[in-house]
């Protein structure tokens, strides 16, 4: 048990670098948090036109992995412009991204799979020194709001 805990204390040192283990808000929302951090626009955007704006507002905890605008860029332009105009499939892919309850990087590594709201899985997994969320690496951890905390990741995730 003691080998463990230390494994998973040294994987979280490995996988979550000082700098961007850590960023706190206070006072705001999850969707506030994210309106106000332009690397999540691409997102704000989506979470509005699915009309999530409520349940990811609202008292529920929750944790979101974020894909930044970096990750949406990624993403063909006719899928996006699909998920755009069908909502019960942008409602799936957004649910995919949100897990029940509050993570923080700490525990995040000890899950090793986590349903979403969607009801699909998620895996984590440290390779090469980072954290992963499927194929998506956790590039900042543990920006709190007042209803969750948010994880950015560099790529969208997709429900199975």
């Amino acid at each position: 048990m003691k080998k463990t805990l230390i494994l998973i204390g040294t994987l979280s040192v490995l996988a979550f670098p000082a700098g961007v283990a850590s960023a706190s808000t206070t006072g705001q929302n999850i969707v506030q948090v994210a309106a106000s951090n332009q690397q999540f626009s691409t997102l704000v955007s989506l979470v509005k036109k699915a009309g999530l704006v409520h349940a990811l507002s609202g008292t529920t905890k929750l944790t979101v992995f974020a894909p930044t605008n970096a990750a949406f860029a990624k993403v063909p332009s006719a899928t996006l412009a699909k998920l755009a105009t069908h909502k019960a499939l942008l409602v799936k892919v957004l649910e995919y991204h949100v897990l029940p309850g509050v993570v923080p990087a700490s525990k995040v590594l000890k899950l090793g799979s986590a349903k979403t709201l969607e009801g699909g899985h998620v895996r984590f997994s440290v390779r090469a020194g980072h954290a992963y969320v499927n194929q998506a690496r956790i590039i900042q951890t543990n920006i709190h709001a007042t209803n969750g905390i948010i994880h950015a990741i560099n790529a969208v995730l997709t429900p199975g």
